[in-house]
């Protein structure tokens, strides 16, 4: 069973997300949460595999909330799904950045949010919905490449770099192995090593830093 912390400060919203789970064999509520700092308490004591997180709460906002969660080193088996109503909210990208597996508008469909949920629970970050990419271009496009993020690149090497450039413009294992002549299973070894090195949790955070340090830029394919 994957267990799921409800993060949201609209009783109607949680007991509706609460009300597709129930009818999923795999999925479980574990708990629900009405603000930032109770998802965290909660995230602590129930230790669930997912929280989905609103990013508009009291007390704590989501992005608060995700950084604590993501900044414990006894959560490192909880991954963060962020919810919102904004395509372009700029505090996705935040919590992208900060260690969010990946974010979902609140009017998906059920059966994408079941899936979502185990993606993420998986280990894996939730990058394929393209309104994802387009969060991390549009706020980029605000912000000039930081020069202190982009010395975070000399520890990699250059088909590190290659490969992470890959990453940020979306592609994935099978599709970064075909464009730089390699197996999947290889260019799976360099985005892993690219992870270690900088730090990163997960892919999501490598798209981010792609963009941070301006080896991708909005707009390129």
């Amino acid at each position: 069973m994957i267990r799921v912390l409800l993060a949201d400060d609209q009783t109607v919203v949680r007991a509706g997300f609460r009300a597709l789970l129930d009818l999923t064999d795999d999925l479980v509520v574990v708990a629900e949460a009405a603000d930032g700092v109770e998802a965290v308490e909660l995230t602590r004591t129930t230790r669930p595999d997912v929280v989905l997180m609103d990013i508009r709460m009291p007390r704590a906002d989501g992005l608060q909330a995700t950084h604590r969660i993501v900044a414990d080193r006894d959560l490192d088996e909880v991954r963060v799904l962020v919810l919102t109503t904004f395509e372009a909210d700029e505090y996705v990208f935040e919590a992208l950045r900060v260690g969010a597996a990946g974010f979902l508008l609140k009017d998906v469909e059920p059966d994408d949010l079941r899936d979502a949920i185990r993606t993420v629970a998986a280990g894996q970050s939730l990058l394929a919905p393209a309104v994802t990419r387009h969060v991390i271009e549009e706020f980029a496009r605000l912000k000039a490449p930081q020069a202190e993020a982009g010395t975070r690149l000399e520890a990699l090497t250059d088909r590190e770099r290659e490969v992470l450039a890959l990453v940020g413009r979306g592609l994935s294992n099978g599709e970064i192995g075909q464009r730089l002549l390699m197996s999947p299973l290889t260019a799976k070894t360099h985005v892993s090593r690219s992870m270690a090195k900088l730090g990163a949790r997960d892919r999501a955070q490598l798209v981010v830093l792609a963009y941070e340090t301006g080896l991708v830029r909005p707009g390129e394919s």
